[in-house]
């Protein structure tokens, strides 16, 4: 047997570590975290003493990995190993959910997961690999980026009211990222909530949805508002309403939906860390602690709000209990409006 290979691997990751993470040096982590047999490790015995695998359920540039990449050099300090990022894209993120929930509860393989992942995937879809509550451990909602309903600068409405009153004279194209994804959601909602009727065109992403309202080939499109607002500053799109519960720190003067004469009306997306299950509360802890601290530090809380991203934070507790209850509140309006998977 030819043993060459890993050791070959090992010698080229702790090379690496050396150096700060770069994209260079992710094959040769990847090739040691793959040699290195699990371990038993707990915190307390000097965890960790290897590169830590983070899997994100998108390609490079979403929304996922556009955070981790926000993070990872911090947190990479802060643990005094590479995190690395894996990205593992399709099925809605649910590969990289499977690979997570079969996982050693060793603190070195977990997710950065993302709301359609997590709650929706499982609203929509019938036989999943994993069940949300069940296979992982939540450690934290670490950030939330609300969403922004945008038109076309044609689209004769500028606010809530008149593109409700417009849609009820007219037919309009509803652009979403993606069947099942959080703007075909909040398309359904604002329908039902007003007596409306839009067309949905679902696209690959919110980046093409974005140019089809730009183009005029549909008219409006609940965006994540870090992918939105350099249209808006420069003319190309024009913003309606938030949908998510508050007002962005971004665009202070645009209500929300819910003030606009529909309460409760909020979706947007949110990302939040998980670990394998059955995981430790000791290794819980050390995650738990090492994401907040890297959220507080100045450079990555003002890079976060920049874009309108909301840092957060939150303890596994509360994190769980978010998780439950839009599980069932995404259920609901998915049989309410038959919203499955293709």
């Amino acid at each position: 047997m030819n043993t060459s290979a890993p050791s070959g691997a090992v010698r080229a990751a702790r090379r690496q570590r050396r150096l700060s993470p770069s994209a260079a040096a992710f094959p040769a982590l990847l090739a040691l975290l793959a040699a290195t047999p699990a371990s038993a490790q707990k915190p307390g015995d000097g965890w960790p003493t290897r590169p830590i695998r983070l899997l994100i359920p998108a390609s490079p540039g979403g929304g996922a990995d556009t955070l981790a990449r926000v993070l990872t050099p911090r947190l990479s300090e802060r643990f005094g190993q590479p995190v690395v990022i894996d990205n593992r894209p399709g099925a809605a993120g649910t590969i990289a959910m499977d690979i997570t929930a079969r996982s050693v509860p060793d603190g070195y393989t977990s997710i950065l997961t993302q709301s359609t992942s997590a709650v929706i995937a499982p609203a929509i879809q019938d036989k999943l690999p994993y069940r949300t509550l069940v296979d992982f451990t939540p450690v934290s909602l670490i950030a939330e980026v609300p969403h922004v309903l945008v038109v076309n600068p044609t689209v004769p409405a500028t606010n809530v009211k008149e593109l409700v009153a417009l849609a009820r004279t007219r037919s309009l194209n509803y652009a979403s990222s993606g069947i099942g994804a959080g703007s075909h959601f909040s398309g359904e909602m604002l329908d039902r909530a007003a007596g409306i009727r839009t067309v949905h065109l679902p696209y690959k992403g919110a980046g093409p949805a974005l140019a089809a309202v730009i183009a005029g080939e549909a008219q409006l499109f609940s965006s994540p508002i870090n992918a939105a607002i350099g249209h808006i500053k420069g003319g190309k799109l024009r913003p309606i309403a938030m949908t998510t519960a508050k007002r962005s720190a971004v665009l202070p003067d645009l209500p929300t939906i819910a003030e606009s004469g529909y309460p409760g009306f909020d979706i947007g997306t949110w990302f939040g860390l998980l670990l394998p299950p059955k995981a430790s509360r000791e290794l819980v802890a050390r995650m738990h602690a090492e994401y907040t601290g890297a959220l507080k530090l100045p450079d990555v809380s003002e890079r976060l709000a920049s874009d309108g991203t909301v840092a957060i934070g939150s303890t596994p507790e509360d994190f769980r209990k978010r998780i439950a209850v839009d599980l069932e509140r995404f259920a609901k309006i998915a049989r309410e409006a038959k919203i499955r998977a293709e």
